[in-house]
């Protein structure tokens, strides 16, 4: 099967992706990440204002089949969060790089987007 790897973003080990836009940084799940939990059923965000460190898990995502925590693959200030997931967490099923991204930060470094996985890096990972 073939996922769906952005060439604007970048990616963590465990299926997290970052995309630099207007100033922040959008972060979500990867399409391989949303295939393998088959259907999201629930959502937790962190709030605005709160503080995160690369690497630390800043939410949950529940499935029919599991619950996995989330990663910041970056550092910095929750600026917004996807409130649609409330109602519709499935939004991260039918289009994890668009409608269903989860929060964006005010990056604390901007170096650290380049620690991530290139697509080429990331798609090679999960082949």
């Amino acid at each position: 099967m073939s996922f769906t790897v952005p060439d604007d973003c970048r990616y963590l080990d465990s299926h997290e992706w970052a995309r630099r836009q207007n100033g922040t940084v959008r972060i979500g799940i990867s399409d391989f990440a949303q295939d393998e939990l088959g259907d999201v059923v629930f959502v937790e965000l962190p709030a605005e204002g709160e503080q995160l460190s690369k690497g630390e898990d800043f939410g949950v995502i529940e499935s029919i089949k599991a619950v996995s925590d989330l990663y910041a693959p970056v550092s910095g200030t929750v600026t917004d969060t996807n409130d649609d997931l409330i109602d519709d967490p499935e939004l991260v099923n039918d289009d994890p790089f668009g409608d269903g991204w989860m929060l964006e930060l005010e990056l604390d470094d901007e170096g650290e987007l380049d620690d991530l996985l290139s697509p080429d890096e990331y798609r090679e990972q999960i082949e």
